[in-house]
């Protein structure tokens, strides 16, 4: 049997009814319970690291738990986390960075209703996060409604849908159907070399969504806030606008101040490409850097990450425009 570490962070899988609305209070145990014989196709080894609302994880959280997969990682075949969904694919694509090359499957699983719930999605996925994390297939990836999806292109779009998560720019890793684990091998990274741990983060970036009337001046607070760098959701394929409130000069000049800024498009598919227009062109020069195919989660977190590794600016620019862990290309 193939040798899991189950991580509990709590989440709405492991929620339970209080006054006060939903309260993570399941441990891993009594998640692994509620599968009945499906839980004893593995040798699970259970942990419960937090009882979390995922809106309350913190990058300091994400740090923590990179570490403990880390140092338990060769007593295991795999490793499945059970997390709230609403940031977990912030911690998907973040532990995709903090852990590069790691040698066996890292899965984290969550779902839409609570474990109790009579119509609860926990159990399938769970089941599958517990196959993917046996598959040997190395990696960070999440499993939720039938399909296994790379962790720094992991998106969730629907508070409600039980395939509440999508994959941005990039088919699944792996479907769940009648025929089994269907894993596509071509869109496994390998290792290219031993596991590392590379946990360091800077936490003060900031997240702009460009909207039609936006201030400059909101843009030009962001150095004196002590910001290091800023990921900016432009138009299209990254449009910014000049006319009126020109927010192209607020760009340039926040790129002058030192902050690394990455520029990317709203659009949920597609990537971004600023030498398209001439609305894109007019900040391609200027030290910033373009997001391409990546995830708002993916570009937010390996900004931090990036940034963590070196206090050189024009060094963690070089890292964040590096392809990683296949948030760039396949």
């Amino acid at each position: 049997m193939s040798r899991i570490l189950l991580l509990a962070t709590g989440g709405t899988i492991a929620s339970v009814p209080s006054g006060n609305g939903l309260r993570p209070e399941t441990d891993g145990a009594g998640l692994l319970s509620r599968l009945g014989a499906a839980a004893g196709r593995y040798e699970v080894t259970s942990v419960d690291l937090m009882k979390l609302d995922s809106s309350d994880l913190q990058p300091e959280d994400w740090q923590a738990l990179a570490r403990e997969i880390f140092s338990r990682r060769e007593s295991f075949d795999g490793v499945v986390v059970t997390h709230g969904t609403d940031t977990m694919a912030y911690t998907a694509s973040m532990l995709s960075f903090m852990l590069p090359s790691i040698g066996l499957p890292v899965v984290l699983t969550g779902s839409q209703l609570p474990m109790g719930h009579p119509l609860s999605d926990a159990p399938a996925n769970l089941r599958l996060a517990l196959e993917m994390a046996a598959s040997g297939c190395p990696g960070v990836f999440v499993a939720f409604g039938n399909l296994v999806l790379r962790g720094c292109r992991a998106a969730k779009h629907s508070t409600e849908a039980f395939d509440g998560f999508r994959s941005v720019n990039l088919p699944p890793v792996a479907v769940a159907d009648a025929s089994g684990l269907r894993i596509a091998p071509a869109l496994v990274r390998r290792p290219d070399g031993p596991a590392r741990l590379e946990d360091r983060f800077e936490s003060r970036v900031a997240l702009v969504k460009l909207f039609p009337g936006l201030e400059p001046r909101l843009l030009a607070a962001l150095p004196g806030l002590g910001m290091r760098g800023a990921v900016v959701e432009a138009f299209g394929s990254g449009g910014v606008p000049t006319r009126i409130r020109n927010l192209t000069e607020a760009l340039k000049s926040l790129a002058k101040s030192g902050l690394v800024v990455a520029v990317g498009s709203q659009c949920p598919d597609g990537k971004a490409d600023l030498s398209i227009y001439e609305a894109g062109q007019r900040v391609q020069n200027d030290g910033i850097v373009c997001l391409g195919e990546m995830s708002v989660e993916s570009a937010v977190t390996k900004l931090m990450w990036a940034l963590g590794q070196t206090a050189s600016r024009d060094e963690a620019a070089a890292l964040f425009a590096e392809d990683l862990a296949g948030e760039l290309i396949p």
